[in-house]
């Protein structure tokens, strides 16, 4: 049996018929060497088709280039396209990318961590939506989050949630909701989305009203529990804010199969604004987050920290986080 393995240096070395040492210097750009013997060793590398050993590289410290990127799942259209933005921004650097997918697991995204810390990645930009883990507070390599709070020390990249939340909640009062309810994953301060719908509320003397489902909850199991909700507040509420368009799309469902006519006497918005999802429903309202700006500024905060690293400062420049930009209402035709 023939076992094959990816050719090692000493491979290159001994088709070149020169040594290790001429083949380092050869792919370092190192010492004077004559043009003969690189192409020498150029041809091995071609007829071997030889890869450079990136764990080796890092562990010398030389960058590898590459820049992990955790993501609850790319199957969801807003981490889909923010990872697709992400690579195309790298692309333009230089630099690839190697995306895992947590899947919502906490556990997972754990070992994501571990082995793109151990392979040395030049950086990591992390979506995921676990609560925090305490691993990150020991990674000493550029770390930049987008939308997601792990430590005052680490950059956030995100929309500015609490600003757009409060212009989708303010366009359901102003298209006749009374009695708008919040659809989100999780309740708590650091739901921003939840903070501009509630600041609304208030200033309209309304009563919120908030439904949870968590980000992370199973396709099925996902549409049978926001339609007990909704089932159970069917006769008190005219408007739902949902904080991702996927769970509007499932309000949107639900009031079809209820008989409630959308605009007319019950409204929908969503949040994300994402390609996929305005192909599937253009009428949709929604606040679309810059998911294109969100992915560039994380990696050009990332790299900032990249360069700090490699000119040996005692550390990047400052950075107040979060850094937030703007969403943009699209009140479309379920207001």
């Amino acid at each position: 049996m023939v076992v094959r393995r990816e050719p090692t240096l000493a491979d290159v070395a001994e088709v070149a018929g020169v040594s290790l040492t001429t083949v380092s210097r050869v792919l370092n750009n190192r010492g004077y060497l004559s043009q003969a013997t690189k192409d020498r060793v150029a041809q091995a590398i071609d007829q071997l088709n030889y890869r450079p050993n990136q764990v080796a590289r890092a562990l010398h410290g030389k960058s590898t280039s590459i820049i992990g990127v955790i993501v609850p799942t790319v199957a969801l259209p807003f981490f889909g396209e923010l990872a697709e933005e992400i690579e195309n921004a790298l692309a333009e650097h230089q630099y690839r990318m190697l995306v895992c997918n947590s899947m919502g697991r906490a556990d997972r995204e754990r070992e994501y961590l571990d082995l793109l810390v151990s392979h040395r990645v030049d950086g990591i930009i992390s979506g995921a939506h676990n609560d925090t883990l305490a691993e990150y507070q020991t990674v000493r390599m550029p770390l930049v989050t987008v939308d997601r709070d792990l430590s005052p020390t680490i950059p956030n990249v995100r929309c500015a949630n609490e600003a757009a939340a409060r212009d989708a909640t303010r366009l359901l009062l102003e298209r006749g909701a009374r009695r708008p309810a919040l659809l989100t994953s999780r309740t708590g301060p650091h739901n921003r989305r939840e903070a501009g719908y509630r600041a609304v509320l208030a200033e309209a003397g309304i009563e919120p009203r908030i439904f949870t489902v968590d980000f992370h909850t199973p396709d099925a199991e996902r549409a049978r529990l926001i339609d007990a909700h909704l089932d159970a507040a069917a006769a008190q509420i005219d408007a739902v804010f949902a904080t991702d368009d996927l769970s509007a799309a499932a309000v949107l469902d639900w009031a079809e199969r209820n008989g409630r006519s959308v605009p007319h006497d019950f409204k929908v918005i969503g949040f994300d604004g994402t390609a996929a999802v305005r192909r599937a429903l253009p009428g949709l309202a929604t606040v679309q987050q810059p998911i294109a700006d969100l992915a560039r500024t994380a990696v050009d905060v990332l790299l900032s920290q990249i360069n700090a690293h490699a000119s040996a400062e005692d550390a990047p420049a400052a950075v107040v986080s979060p850094i937030e930009l703007p969403g943009l209402l699209l009140a479309g035709t379920t207001t």
